[in-house]
Formats: structure tokens, sequence, C-alpha cells
């Protein structure tokens, strides 16, 4: 069952969220930068480096390693000096591009240059000795206005907004891991109007963003762990000024990875794997009960749905052949939930995706320093090493042998848990051993093999998967930490039962104001990830959240969803496809033209209409899709408060859809 091992990859991650919405330029390949002159040259004086880039002149202080840029709108700080002295710096020798300098009985050395218009530093330590650098410290020039953050979609916040500077946000002195508590390795702030910095760490296994409140001032400062046997001995972060916009950090990162190959492409993968193309316009759900009977698909296709993603947890009941050929037949994708994470004995399991062939349970388990395993999600198993899998042939034979096993009903997806999310191991195991890097790298490889003729999806995928997955469930929820503490209320958010339909997913409920104001606020919600990643994999928000899930925020979901070009998720039984399944057909009868033309594009701009921030608009591709959603109560140039307007290119009327009024007729204006 899914909820042996899905959502420990985030349960341990502390809650970000944020946001200011401001006018937004293409993600190009300027990715938003400011224009200014800029020298041509390294120079050193007086101690300082300065360093030419995009939008400006950079100047590194080896010293301290302060970080200043001076622009044709002034100077600003890109970063404060290091929380601690990074040490005596030794002669800087300039070298082609860059400049170079060491701090004495550290056993580091620092390399600053530029690449492709942005400020790089890279720090290396020899391995002598293990230790952690907290830089580079951002927030803190007087000029800083917001802060972004990739928690899940995105956020941003004005730097002095007195929620997200309290406890009730629980954001100020939290501790994320870059590499598993962000959907983006970025953060980036507002420094006035029409600047910007962006900070992306590339190194970003090992690393820590620190958020603290300064003066009622938000504050990121990122430390860094150096550490030989995490394979963490090298520290990079790039510097780019932008437009200030509060997507231009994402912007800039989906530059560095086109720079870097290492952007993916949906139309490419489409190409390679056409039933891929399933995937636009469609929904995604999970089915129970009825909902994963041939009949009860056939009576989802009669409502008109003409696309969709099926799920089912891969047990005793899960979708049989017939079931999988009428969803293929009404247009569907369709494809079982399943993990490579776990491990549990065979006579004890509680979860048959936990059960194994042989001995990988326990001799594939990740030792901890001490060799004892490490316990798997509630401490049921093990966490199963991804080195195990891949050093042994037989358990690269294992995880075929499953993916062939769990698809022999025909299916034609695959929700992999846990892969993509960004939890990584160092495995201790002295017939496995394993860095998180390495972790990692096994992750992408048995991905791809796993996605090789099968639509492949997996948790709050991370950028880093962005080149072998089709679409991700989680990556589209900025997830406040007591989003958790609501979940593990039994009686109000609902358990495991009944079988047939999990209260848990199917039981309305109410999230507490403050976690509330944090994920679903509008104001405060930004578009980082589609912005970086629209046009490589379909992004939605987490299985456990489906639509009716949270029936005040309905509305709010409904349109950022619309606003975003992204999928709602649903559960669904006999009942509910009774009940709500007309709701569903409209809301998807209004989202698929949008979608199948959109899909594949990148997200152009994103902008507010309003000094308050409800009246938003994005942009897609070469304007393919204008849509304009309205999060207020009063109209807006026509457009009604709790209403959207899409423009498809080449028509003349706008479509309107205005969720709190769908009902079996279809959206309200269409």
């Amino acid at each position: 069952m899914r909820h042996t091992t899905s959502r420990h990859a985030v349960l341990r991650a502390a809650a970000v969220a944020l946001a200011v919405t401001l006018p937004c330029v293409a993600p190009a390949p300027s990715a938003g930068a400011a224009p200014a002159a800029a020298p041509s040259a390294v120079t050193v004086h007086g101690g300082l480096v300065d360093i030419p880039v995009r939008g400006g002149t950079a100047t590194v202080d080896p010293a301290t390693l302060r970080v200043t840029a001076r622009t044709a709108a002034g100077t600003v700080e890109l970063s404060a000096p290091a929380a601690q002295s990074p040490g005596r710096p030794g002669r800087v020798a300039v070298t082609d591009g860059g400049a170079r300098w060491t701090y004495a009985g550290t056993g580091r050395t620092v390399t600053a240059r530029a690449e492709h218009g942005r400020l790089l530093v890279s720090v290396r330590s020899d391995g002598a000795a293990d230790g952690t650098l907290a830089w580079p410290v951002t927030g803190a020039d007087p000029a800083a206005t917001a802060l972004q953050l990739p928690r899940g979609e995105g956020l941003s916040l004005p730097v002095a907004d007195r929620f997200w500077n309290s406890g009730r946000a629980g954001l100020a002195g939290s501790a994320i891991g870059m590499d598993s508590g962000l959907s983006l390795p970025l953060w980036g702030y507002t420094l006035g109007k029409g600047l910007g910095a962006s900070y992306l760490v590339p190194t970003d296994i090992g690393t820590t963003l620190r958020v603290a409140s300064e003066r009622g001032r938000l504050r990121a400062t990122a430390e860094h762990r150096f550490s030989r046997g995490e394979g963490t001995t090298d520290y990079t972060v790039a510097f780019a000024l932008t437009d200030g916009s509060p997507v231009a950090p994402a912007a800039d990162h989906r530059s560095w990875l086109q720079e870097n190959g290492r952007l993916g492409s949906l139309r490419d993968k489409i190409r390679a794997n056409p039933a891929a193309g399933g995937l636009l316009g469609a929904f995604h759900a999970y089915t129970w009960g009825e909902a994963r009977t041939a009949d009860g698909i056939k009576a989802l296709r009669a409502l008109g749905v003409d696309r969709m993603w099926l799920g089912y947890d891969a047990d005793e009941k899960g979708m049989s052949a017939g079931a999988v050929a009428a969803a293929k037949k009404a247009g569907y994708l369709v494809g079982p939930y399943d993990s490579f994470a776990n491990g549990q004995d065979p006579k004890a399991a509680d979860a048959p995706t936990s059960v194994w062939p042989g001995t990988v349970h326990p001799d594939f388990c990740v030792r901890r320093a001490d060799g004892t395993p490490e316990p798997g999600f509630h401490d049921r198993g093990c966490y199963l090493s991804s080195e195990a899998f891949e050093k042994d042939a037989r358990g690269r034979g294992y995880l075929a042998d499953r993916t062939r096993a769990m698809t022999a009903n025909g299916a034609d997806s695959y929700f992999l848990d846990v892969d993509a999310a960004g939890e990584l191991f160092r495995d201790h195991s002295a017939a496995h051993p394993m860095t998180k890097s390495r972790d990692r790298a096994n992750r992408l490889a048995r991905m791809k093999r796993a996605g090789r003729g099968l639509v492949l999806g997996s948790e709050s995928a991370g950028a880093w998967a962005n080149q072998v997955l089709a679409y991700d469930h989680g990556s589209g929820t900025p997830v406040a930490d007591g989003l958790w503490k609501a979940e593990r209320d039994k009686e109000k958010w609902g358990g495991y039962a009944p079988a047939k339909a999990p209260a848990v997913f199917f039981k309305p409920a109410e999230l507490p104001a403050d976690v509330a104001k944090a994920m679903y606020d509008p104001a405060y919600r930004v578009p980082l990830y589609e912005t970086a990643l629209h046009d490589s994999l379909v992004n939605v928000e987490r299985w456990e959240l489906p639509y009716d899930k949270l029936p005040r925020q309905k509305t709010d979901r409904a349109l950022l969803a619309m606003l975003y070009n992204t999928p709602l998720n649903f559960v669904l039984d006999g009942p509910s496809l009774r009940s709500r399944g007309a709701e569903l057909a409209a809301l998807q009868k209004y989202f698929s033209p949008l979608h199948k033309a959109a899909g594949t594009e990148a997200m152009t701009s994103f902008r507010t209409l309003t000094g308050d921030r409800t009246v938003q608009r994005t942009v897609f591709g070469d304007g393919v899709l204008t849509v304009t959603a309205n999060f207020g109560t009063k109209e807006w140039r026509g457009l009604p408060g709790g209403c959207v307007d899409a423009s498809l290119k080449g028509e003349g009327k706008p479509r309107r859809l205005c969720p709190a009024q769908v009902d079996r007729d279809g959206p309200s204006g269409t």
C-alpha cells in the first residue's frame, strides 16, 4: 500500500512557503537578467576581485566572501560575509576567465569566474578535514523586498511579511535540505524595482538552506557540509542578476538546464513513446472499488471524459486486464503504484510492494554507520539500497521482473513512489557502499530503464529527475509542515478504512487556517516549477490531496491549475463517480483543449495585474495560450471573482470557467 513508503521523503523536511507577484519576462537565455554594461576582464584591486557578469560587475571579497554587484540601478549586496570567517586567504591568482585563492590551514580552494553571464563560485575541500561553510548569506541588503523559494510549485513572500516572520508559518528558524526539501535547487530575492538575484546550487547534496527572521525580515543562508565520506567535497553557487520578478530564479535555472543538456522535453518523450501523449488534457485519479472495473471506466467515459490517468494500488484488488483494456479503449492511461524503496520480511510484510524474492530483505537493506538497517517508513522493514540493486545483476533483474509483473495486465503507465522525491541515503554496507550522489545516479538509471515503453511518473520530482519522467505527483503542492500534523488526526482527516474507499482520501477535511494560508493563498503562490519545467513533464499535486479533499480550497486550486496549465487530481470509487463525476467531467472538458494546446509549451510569462495580486496572468509558448485568473471577490475588467479566462491563439472569445458554479451542465460561461 502507498502509505507504507510514500510520504517519508517529505516528512523530514521543514515547511517553507512564500510569495509576491510582480511582472515577469519570458524564461529565455537571459534568464530575466537586468541589463547593464560590464567590463570585459577580471581584475584584482585592493584585495577584491571584480568579475564581469550579465547585468553588471560582481565583486568578491576573499577575506570574507562578501559579494556585491554594480548595476545600472546601483550597487546591491548579493551575499553578506560568511557566517564564520572562511580563513585567511592567500594570494589571488587571476586565471582564464576568473580568479583562484586558498585559505591557509583549511584545505579549501576557491575559484570565482563568469559562466554564461553568471558569477560561479566553487569551493573545493581537499578532504583532510570535514567541516561546514555557512554562505552565501542573503537577504541582508535593505533593498531586498521578497524572497522566492521553490517549495513544491513555488512561493514568493515579502521579506517583512508578519505571517512569514512569525512562528505561525513555520518558516523562520527552519532548515531545508536542498536535495529533498526544494523542488528546484535554488532560491532568489527581489532587490527593489526591476532588479533581483538568483542563487543556484548545482551541488545541492550536502547543502541546507536555513531561513531566519532578523529584525522582522527574512534572511536565507546556505550551509554546505564538506565530507569525503559523503562525497560532498565540492560546493558551487551560481549567482545571477535578474529583473527581480518572482519567477526569474526559475527562468535562470531553466537556462542552466538547457546550457548543461539537462532539460527534458515532453514533446520528445511523446515522440519516443506515443502513449505519453495521453497525458495531454488528462486529469489524474487513483481508483477504488467500482472505479477500477471495466464498467466503472465505461461510466466515466460516458460522462464525456476523454482523457484520464488512472492509478491503483498494486494489491490483490488491483486492476484486471479487462479493466485496463477498457481504460485504453476510452483513451485513458492506466498504471499501478509501486515502490522500489521498501523491503520487509515476506512472512510479516503488510504491503505487497514490500515483498521481494529470495534474501533481498535483509541483504539489500541500507546500512547505517553502526551497521544496523535504515528503518523503512513508519519503521516497517528497511529502506532498500539502490546500489545493491545496481551492483548485483540479479538485483537489476528483480526490478525488471517486478515491472513486467506489475504491467502484465496491459498497463501502459507506472508510478514509482519515492525515487524522484529527493530523500537520498548513504549506505555503509561493505557489500554495497553508496554515497547520496551515487544513490541519485542509481535512481536516475533505473527510472530511465523503467520508463522505456511505459509512461513513468514518481513522487514530488526534483528538477534533477525531469529528463526521465513524464509526470509527477507532488511537486505541485507547496507543503507546509502543519499538513503532516493535520493528516495524523485520523478522526478529522480519516484513516485507511474502509478498504474500498479509505477515508484518508475520500473524507472532506479542513486545513488549519495557517496551513491553508501557507499552502494555498494565491497572493504567495508563484509558478517556479512550471517556469522551469512546464514543457518537460506534467506536474500534479500530492496524491493524498485530491480535489474534493479540501472543500474550502477547491476554487483556488482549480484556478491555480488552469492558470498554470496543470491537471487536477482526484480519487474515485463507485459512489463518487455517481455523485461528483459530472463535476470532474465539466472541469476536464474545459481543461483538455487548453492542455492539449499548451502542455508541451514553455511557460513564457507570469505576472500580476492588480496591486493586491488577486488577478494573475500566464502565457505559454509564443502566445499559444494566455490565461487570466481572478482569485478575488470583485470583478476585474469583466472577469468575475473566482473565475478564469483562457484564450487560445487564433480564437476570438476567451473560454471562461467559474469552478464554484460548475454543475452537471458543464462550466458556467464556457
